[in-house]
C-alpha cells in the first residue's frame, strides 16, 4: 500500500506550536515522537518543503504529512456506547460526559471513545479538526466528568468555535481540592506550557526562560465548601488549555483529590494522614474530582442563549457527602466537650 498525504492549515489559534505538538493535535493518530520519526526521514513538510519536528508552526501555513501505510487509520466506526444526552436538535447536541471515557480516538486507542458513541448515535456531525474528531467543539480529560457541546452541522461547529475562542462559550468545573484554601476567591493567571521533562504533561510556568513555549492561561477560583482536609472550590475557565485547571489548582498548593499526574507529593501526605473511612472514599474516585457542571452559549443558529447545569458523578458527591459528615461530627463533639469542660460555670 502506498504512503497517504493528509494537508493541514494552522489556525490562527496553533500559532507558535511544534510542528510535532501541532500535529499531534490535529487527529492524525500520530504521537509526537511517531512525527518526529516522519520529519526526520522528510515525510513532514511545512510549506512544500521539509521541516524540522521543532520548527514553530505560523497562521495559514501548509503542513503535509505523508503517513506510511500501516499508521493510516480508517475512520472511527459506530459503537453502541450509552450516552446521557440533556439537549439535542439539528445543529448542536449537549450530552454529560461519565469518567473514563476518551473523547476521541488517537495512537494506540481506536475504539470505545466519545466519538465512536456519537456516530453510532447520529450520522450528523460536523467535520470537525479531523477524521477522528468530528463535531468535537472542546474536550474532557478522561477522568474528567461533565457537559460538552458538540457541533452538528458546519455552521455548528464554526460558531461554537468561534464562540470558545472569544470567549464566550461559558464553562464552570467543581473540584474537590487537598488542604484549606485561604482566600474565598481567587484569579490565577499564569501560563501553561508543556512540561520540560515529559512532553505528556503540562506546567505553570511563572516566568518563561529560553523561547520555552508558553500560552497565557487564566482561572478564576472560588471556595464553595471547606470541609477539613480537603476544600470544594467553583472553577471557571477564561482560557481553555491542556489540563488547565488541574496545573493551575496544583501550582496553588492544592492539586485536585485524585489526580495521579499533578501534585502527587502533596496528595501523598494528605493521604497517609486520612483515616481509612475517608481513603476508601478518595480511592472509590477511580480518577480525579473534576466535574464540568454547568455549561452556557449562545445557539449558533437560533442565537438563543442555552444554559445547562449536571450533578458531579456518584463517587465524587459521595466523597463530598462523607467529608460534609465528618465536619458534622466534629462539630457536634467541640460542642459537646464544650458544655462538658464549661460544667458548673454554665448554672444559675
Amino acid at each position: 500500500m502506498k504512503e497517504e498525504r493528509r494537508s493541514l492549515t494552522v489556525r490562527p489559534e496553533e500559532a507558535g506550536l511544534r510542528l510535532d505538538v501541532f500535529v499531534a493535535q490535529r487527529g492524525l493518530s500520530l504521537t509526537r515522537s511517531q512525527t518526529e520519526k516522519l520529519a526526520k526521514s522528510g515525510r513532514v513538510e511545512l510549506g512544500g518543503r521539509p521541516a524540522r519536528a521543532g520548527r514553530r508552526v505560523a497562521p495559514g501555513e501548509r503542513v503535509d504529512v505523508w503517513l506510511p501505510a500501516e499508521t493510516v487509520d480508517e475512520s472511527p466506526v459506530p459503537e453502541p456506547i450509552p450516552l446521557d444526552i440533556l439537549f439535542e436538535d439539528d445543529h448542536v447536541l449537549v450530552l454529560n460526559k461519565p469518567q473514563r471515557l476518551i473523547v476521541h480516538p488517537s495512537a494506540g486507542r481506536r475504539g470505545g471513545t466519545l466519538v465512536n458513541a456519537l456516530l453510532a448515535h447520529t450520522r450528523s456531525l460536523a467535520a470537525g479538526s479531523g477524521p477522528h474528531r468530528p463535531g468535537i467543539v472542546h474536550r474532557l480529560d478522561r477522568d474528567t466528568s461533565g457537559l460538552m457541546v458538540v457541533a452538528k452541522s458546519e455552521v455548528a461547529y464554526d460558531e461554537l468555535s468561534r464562540q470558545v475562542r472569544g470567549r464566550e462559550l461559558e464553562r464552570r468545573y467543581l473540584a474537590v481540592v487537598w488542604g484549606r484554601m485561604g482566600p474565598d476567591r481567587l484569579l490565577i493567571q499564569v501560563p501553561v506550557g508543556r512540561h520540560l521533562r515529559d512532553g505528556t504533561r503540562m506546567a505553570a510556568v511563572p516566568r518563561p526562560e529560553g523561547g520555552r513555549r508558553v500560552r497565557s492561561a487564566i482561572t478564576d477560583v472560588r471556595v464553595a465548601e471547606r470541609l477539613g482536609v480537603a476544600t470544594l472550590v467553583e472553577a471557571r475557565l477564561e482560557t481553555g488549555r491542556t489540563h488547565q485547571i488541574r496545573v493551575h489548582l496544583a501550582h496553588q498548593g492544592h492539586p485536585v483529590v485524585g489526580d495521579r499526574v499533578y501534585g502527587l507529593r502533596r496528595a501523598r501526605r494528605e493521604k497517609a494522614a486520612l483515616e481509612e473511612a475517608t481513603l476508601a472514599y478518595v480511592r472509590a474516585l477511580r480518577g480525579h474530582a473534576l466535574h464540568a457542571q454547568s455549561l452556557r452559549f449562545r445557539h449558533p443558529v437560533s442565537s438563543q442563549m442555552l444554559q445547562f447545569s449536571a450533578p458531579p458523578p456518584a463517587p465524587m458527591s459521595a466523597l463530598l457527602a462523607h467529608l460534609r459528615q465528618k465536619i458534622r461530627e466534629m462539630g457536634e463533639e467541640n460542642g459537646t466537650r464544650g458544655r462538658e469542660e464549661g460544667g458548673d460555670e454554665s448554672r444559675p
